[in-house]
């Protein structure tokens, strides 16, 4: 499964790749990394549609992960990837825009990689 994380603090990379070690090493998933919400567009697009799941900030500089987020929707309807929202705001705001924009999941940091890599079993 490729999913792409985007979130604009570098160290989110290391921190992915050390806390799914064993399943990126046996390719059950693989992890693309976008510092920005213009770059994740442009990933996307060189991509065409192999991100099953993306894992996108809300509070970033630029383009906020909410923009992208709709933007995500509105473009890339077939196949529809599934977006989950991670913010260090776990305030109702933001999670009832997320869920309006049509994110299927939110997420708030710091990360439970426990309960993300649950949900990722349940995806693939």
């Amino acid at each position: 499964m490729k999913i792409l994380v985007v979130d604009d603090e570098q160290d989110v990379k290391v921190l992915f790749q050390q806390r799914f070690r064993k399943e990126i090493r046996k390719e059950e998933l693989e992890f693309v990394f976008a510092f920005s919400g213009e770059e994740a567009l442009n990933l996307m697009k060189a991509m065409e549609h192999e991100a099953v799941l993306i894992l996108s900030d809300i509070n970033m500089p630029g383009m906020s992960g909410l923009e992208l987020l709709d933007n995500i929707k509105k473009n890339y309807v077939k196949p529809p990837p599934m977006v989950m929202m991670i913010t260090a705001y776990g305030d109702d705001e933001n999670r009832t825009m997320a869920k309006n924009l049509g994110a299927d999941d939110f997420l708030t940091k710091p990360l439970d990689f426990s309960l993300l890599k649950d949900k990722l079993i349940t995806l693939s």
